[in-house]
C-alpha cells in the first residue's frame, strides 16, 4: 500500500496506472481493430452475402485468427441472422400483457397451459421388424417404409410442473380439438381452474367450441396477438412446443404400441436362398487389440459347397 501511496502522491492517477510488462508488444493496433470492426457493420464483400473470417483477413491484411478474436471479443457474427416481425393486431398490447402476466404471476388454484398443434406428420414403419442388436452386430432396419397417412399431434405444456400432455389425431379440425379440450378436462383435477394459451387458428374459435366453454366454466382462452408467430416465440412455450414435437410422437407411440419382439430373442436373418446354395461366407476374424470390423481391402474367401 505505500508504494500506490507514494505513486499517487507523485503521479496522481497517472501514478496508479499498471507499468509496461516485459514481453512481446502488440502487432495490432487499434486503428487495425476499428477499421476490422467498421468494415464488417457496415459493408459485404462484393461476391458473398456476409463477411467470413478468412474474407475478411485478406481484405483487412491480418490473419483469420486475428480477425477471429476481434469478432469473439465484440461479438460480432456476421453468418447468423434472426427473424422478427411486427404484428398489426388492434388488441396487440392487451394481448400481450394478459399473455406475459400468465407467465410471471399465474392466479392461485389454476394450471396455465400453452397449447400448440402440429399436422401432417407423416407415420412411417418399417416394412419388417428391427433386429435387435447383438455382439459385433449392430441393429438393422429395412431400407424401405410404409406410409400409413398423416397425423396432428395437440399438445399442453404445464408452466409449473414442466408436465406435457398430448394426444394424436387423424386430422386437424375443430372436432379434434373439442376431444383435446375433453382430454385436459379428464387430467386436470376439478379443483383447479384453467388457463389456456393459444394461438388464432380457425379450429379454436368455432360455435362447437364456444359452446363447449359455454358447458365448462374453469376453462379460459388466451388468444396470442395475430401475425405474431415469430415475436413471441422466445417468451411463449406454447410455439416452442413445435421443436420437440418429433421427441412427443415417439414417445407416445412407444407408450401405446407394444413390442414386436423381446429385445433379448434374436430372430435369424433371412437370405437369398440361392446365394445360400452356391456360396458360403467364413466368418471375419475377432482382433481384440484393433478394430472388430474386417478390412474392406482384404477380400473374403468364399467356399463352394459340396
Amino acid at each position: 500500500m505505500t508504494k500506490w501511496r507514494n505513486r499517487f502522491a507523485v503521479d496522481r492517477l497517472e501514478g496508479l496506472l499498471d507499468e509496461p510488462r516485459p514481453g512481446r508488444p502488440r502487432t495490432i493496433a487499434d486503428e487495425d481493430v476499428e477499421r476490422v470492426i467498421t468494415a464488417t457493420l457496415e459493408s459485404t464483400p462484393r461476391n458473398a452475402t456476409h463477411w467470413s473470417t478468412r474474407s475478411m483477413a485478406e481484405h483487412a491484411g491480418l490473419s483469420q485468427t486475428a480477425v477471429s478474436r476481434i469478432w469473439r471479443a465484440f461479438g460480432l457474427a456476421p453468418h447468423r441472422q434472426d427473424s422478427w416481425k411486427l404484428s398489426k393486431d388492434p388488441q396487440f398490447i392487451d394481448k400481450v400483457r394478459d399473455v406475459v402476466g400468465l407467465y410471471l404471476n399465474p392466479p392461485e388454484r389454476a394450471v396455465v397451459l400453452c397449447v400448440d398443434e402440429k399436422s401432417q406428420i407423416q407415420a412411417l414403419d418399417r416394412t419388417a421388424p428391427i433386429l435387435p442388436m447383438m455382439p459385433g452386430v449392430p441393429a438393422r432396419a429395412s431400407h424401405d417404409y410404409v406410409r400409413a397417412g398423416t397425423s396432428s399431434l395437440y399438445a399442453a405444456l404445464d408452466l409449473t410442473t414442466g408436465k406435457v400432455i398430448g394426444s394424436l389425431h387423424s386430422r386437424h379440425r375443430a372436432v379434434e380439438f373439442k376431444k383435446f379440450l375433453t382430454t385436459l378436462d379428464q387430467q386436470v383435477p376439478a379443483d383447479l381452474a384453467v388457463h389456456v394459451v393459444l394461438d388464432n387458428a380457425s379450429t379454436h374459435k368455432t360455435p362447437a367450441i364456444k359452446k363447449w366453454l359455454a358447458a365448462h366454466p374453469r376453462f379460459a382462452l388466451h388468444f396470442t396477438p395475430t401475425r405474431l408467430r415469430h415475436g413471441l416465440a422466445r417468451a411463449e412455450p406454447a410455439l416452442v412446443l413445435a421443436q420437440p414435437r418429433r421427441t412427443l410422437v415417439r414417445r407416445a407411440h412407444h407408450q401405446e404400441a407394444p413390442a414386436r419382439h423381446s429385445p433379448l430373442r434374436a430372430r435369424p436373418q433371412r437370405r437369398h436362398p440361392q446365394l445360400d446354395h452356391h456360396l458360403e461366407r467364413r466368418p471375419p476374424p475377432l482382433r481384440v487389440d484393433q478394430d472388430r470390423r474386417p478390412d474392406p481391402r482384404i477380400h473374403r474367401q468364399v467356399l463352394p459347397t459340396n
